[in-house]
């Protein structure tokens, strides 16, 4: 972890939604950094703002007030092109769903953001290939997602994220869909990938054994940061 430079900064971010005449506060006032290459956890109940703050962090929502920075970048200050570019380039995206492309093998599926950040063919095979046998899925380039488990299919979702060396990688409830077992197997490569390939990740979740291998952990209550602990800090008992 690289405690000389920060890679997200958040800064007195509100968020609001509409309803009719009614306001609804999902984000109050948050406020912190990550550095690069740190493991953080976005912890806390259902309602609590979370998944608000992981879609505002990503650029897949705006905020109201306050700036987001990533990689020294003001996402609340790009436009419509330059959010894409940003999103394409810096940010990779893990989701509960897997979102695979049903059509397309593994190998495609990964290539897809490379495709959109205009990476030529060659370049895109051998990256593809590269990234898929590091997630242990080097004999599997050629299958559909319907040809494979859970666990594979979120391990194609975690090789697509990396597919353009993104600043941060953005979990969403990353082991929700899968069994135990499973999810311990993808808890375990995301650090992996954190820590051998100085990926920065952020996870949204509610899975209590991603405390064990986070450097922090963000607990959110009520769409306000409730503390920020280091992992040794931590005071609930996560399930091994």
């Amino acid at each position: 972890m690289s405690l000389e430079e920060y890679v997200v900064e958040i800064a007195d971010v509100y968020k609001e939604y509409k309803m009719g005449k009614v306001t609804i506060p999902a984000l109050q006032g948050i406020s912190f950094k990550i550095y690069r290459e740190e493991y953080v956890s976005i912890m806390g109940p259902s309602g609590s703002g979370k998944s608000t703050l992981f879609n505002v962090i990503g650029g897949l929502d705006t905020v109201t007030s306050g700036e987001i920075y990533i990689d020294q970048v003001d996402i609340a200050e790009l436009d419509a092109y330059e959010l894409a570019w940003l999103r394409n380039r810096k940010i990779g995206y893990i989701f509960q769903t897997f979102n695979l492309l049903l059509a397309f093998t593994a190998q495609e599926n990964v290539e897809t953001p490379m495709v959109f950040a205009g990476r030529p063919r060659e370049e895109r095979r051998k990256r593809s290939r590269e990234i898929l046998e590091l997630v242990g899925l080097g004999d599997r380039l050629k299958n559909k997602p319907g040809q494979l488990s859970g666990g594979q299919q979120q391990r194609v979702a975690i090789a697509r994220a990396l597919a353009n060396d993104p600043a941060i990688v953005l979990a969403d409830e990353p082991t929700a869909n899968l069994d135990l077992v499973t999810g311990l197997e993808i808890i375990e490569l995301l650090r992996k990938l954190n820590e051998e390939q100085g990926t920065t990740i952020i996870t949204a979740t509610h899975d209590l054994k991603m405390i064990n291998i986070s450097d922090r952990i963000i607990w959110v209550r009520d769409g306000r940061v409730d503390r920020i602990e280091d992992r040794t800090d931590v005071q609930v008992s996560a399930i091994s």
